[in-house]
């Protein structure tokens, strides 16, 4: 795709027409919508949609916390074959679930996260995979997470405990391990899920086939830690977090605020700078609306602004304020070579046909982070280079790129 040419898809999925964006007021609702709720926790008594649940125990975690009676919620398409060498697992990003593929509906507030990936016929073709993925540990989706009722009879909220990318993967062993799936023929994910699927390959390199890292590092950097710490201070500052109890809260009294300013900044970082400049510019939102303040002192938006308030107010309907602070506080912990004598000698414990993919825009997580991963991999393929002006997002939405890659890797079976 050539920079300057918008794809239908990334309209479809991240933005909005101006009549909506129009209606839509910095985490006010418009009078038309339903009040966001407290929470957009998936909870107890709630459509089971796709999932299906399990329970892996009690979990020991990296800090040597004892999570008790852990639940993993989880999807499938296709079907396992006999000798269980056909399974597939997907990792998703921060802020989706296992909801890979399927529309909103009943027990799912968010479409599938890669529609056109995975499918009958498609790159990842459903006819003779098996796939999995399941909601990650400390989600809001049906994994035990912040807005599970702890023992003491209350949500967990703040006192859910820390955990890393490490204890997520941990999480997922134990899974595999119910559904007696001993080896992957491939694991896969980008951004956070890139993180999982790595240390899935270093954490257990006899059971992952194939791997395949997008747009993520082997470790944190300090970039990434200045963006995320004013995201969690947001959150932490909105004065409905309510110290991480607010589940009792009526609708419209959530930490909204709080979650919409970290959301417009982590949006900020998905996308590219070019993207930004050439689709809004210095553009107001509305026919006739004047960017200069009057005698009200109030002036109209930006065009970006309106598609950064549209996704403030997307969040706050589909995630979990205290999901999101546990999150992104496992991906500050992401460091593949912490107790293994650091990044290069980890990178070298895997053993899969490895498959790293970078997006040439990205400046989240610069390509540079990938290079870094495929030049340790023993035998990994030189690093490919998904061409997108949507920046970090472009895996999610170049879909012929990526789906091209991944078949790539499936059908290579020397």
């Amino acid at each position: 795709m050539s920079i300057g040419h918008w794809s239908t898809r990334a309209h479809e999925t991240d933005s909005a027409d101006p009549v909506e964006l129009a209606a839509l007021r910095p985490l006010a609702p418009a009078p038309d919508r339903e009040p966001v709720p407290a929470t957009a926790a998936w909870q107890e008594g709630d459509d089971i949609g796709r999932r299906q649940f399990l329970s892996v125990g009690d979990l020991t975690l990296e800090s040597g916390v004892v999570l008790p009676d852990v639940t993993v919620a989880y999807e499938t398409w296709g079907q396992l074959n006999e000798d269980h060498s056909n399974a597939v697992l997907l990792e998703h990003a921060l802020t989706a679930d296992s909801h890979v593929v399927g529309p909103i509906g009943p027990g799912h507030n968010a479409p599938g996260w890669w529609e056109g990936i995975v499918g009958p016929g498609l790159a990842i073709d459903t006819n003779k995979w098996f796939v999995i993925s399941a909601n990650v540990l400390g989600g809001c989706q049906g994994t035990t997470g912040p807005s599970t009722i702890s023992p003491d009879g209350r949500p967990y909220g703040a006192d859910f405990p820390q955990i890393t990318i490490r204890d997520q993967v941990t999480t997922e062993v134990a899974l595999a391990d119910a559904l007696g799936i001993e080896r992957w023929a491939m694991v896969a994910g980008g951004s956070m899920g890139g993180m999982r699927a790595l240390e899935w390959a270093v954490t257990e390199p006899e059971r992952v086939e194939r791997l395949v890292v997008i747009a993520a590092p082997a470790q944190t950097t300090g970039d990434h830690i200045a963006w995320a710490a004013p995201q969690l201070a947001a959150i932490r500052l909105d004065p409905a977090w309510r110290g991480g109890q607010y589940y009792d809260a009526p609708a419209g009294h959530g930490p909204h605020h709080g979650l919409g300013i970290a959301r417009r900044i982590a949006h900020a970082t998905y996308r590219s700078a070019h993207e930004f400049d050439t689709r809004f510019g210095h553009q107001s939102q509305g026919e006739g609306a004047t960017l200069v303040a009057g005698a009200t002192h109030e002036r109209g938006r930006f065009a970006v602004e309106s598609y950064l308030d549209h996704h403030a107010d997307k969040i706050s309907r589909r995630f979990d304020a205290n999901s999101y602070i546990v999150l992104t506080e496992s991906l500050l912990t992401q460091d593949v070579g912490r107790g293994r004598g650091g990044v290069r000698a980890a990178l070298g414990q895997v053993i899969a046909k490895t498959l790293v993919v970078g997006v040439d825009t990205d400046r989240l997580y610069p390509i540079a982070q990938q290079e870094r991963i495929a030049s340790g991999i023993p035998g990994a393929a030189p690093m490919e280079v998904i061409r997108s002006p949507y920046g970090h997002d472009g895996f999610l939405i170049e879909i012929d790129q990526m789906g091209g890659l991944i078949r790539g890797l499936l059908h290579d079976v020397d």
